[in-house]
């Protein structure tokens, strides 16, 4: 396995009420929506519902990210379905005070060593990306 992490980003809210947002993702959906045109096209063509993430790319197709765990007050995961490489995003959610936290985003992919190198870049900004959109999603500093 390969793991990508994000550079940490600070969000203006505390841990617990960022995890309680995970309980149904499917609410971020209509905050996508109200992001300015220029953020949203960054984002690609993502969609959520109730414990499931939907990324839609012209290289892969659609990849469908699961819930699969959930331990408070600030560690999510997420894996693939139907996908050909196993495939999990992490979340983990640090409080920097009663009022903010910091998110870390990772993508652990099962890639062959020779591969990394052709793939890691791409990977590494997926992982960026998926910690910005997280920060967006929920009120970024």
């Amino acid at each position: 396995m390969a793991k990508y992490e994000s550079k940490p980003v600070a969000v203006n809210q505390p841990v617990e009420v960022l995890f309680d947002r995970f309980s149904d993702i499917s609410s971020f959906q209509k905050r996508i929506e109200e992001i300015p045109a220029e953020h949203r096209a960054k984002m690609g063509d993502v969609t959520f519902e109730s414990d499931a993430i939907c990324i839609n790319t012209p290289q892969v197709g659609q990849l469908k990210f699961q819930v699969v765990e959930r331990t408070a007050p600030g560690h999510i995961v997420f894996a693939t379905v139907g996908s050909p490489v196993p495939l999990s995003m992490i979340i983990d959610i640090t409080a920097t005070s009663e009022t903010a936290s910091t998110v870390v985003t990772a993508i652990d992919v099962e890639i062959p060593a020779m591969l990394r190198p052709l793939i890691g870049g791409k990977m590494q900004e997926a992982a960026d990306k998926f910690g910005e959109m997280i920060s967006q999603l929920n009120g970024a500093l």
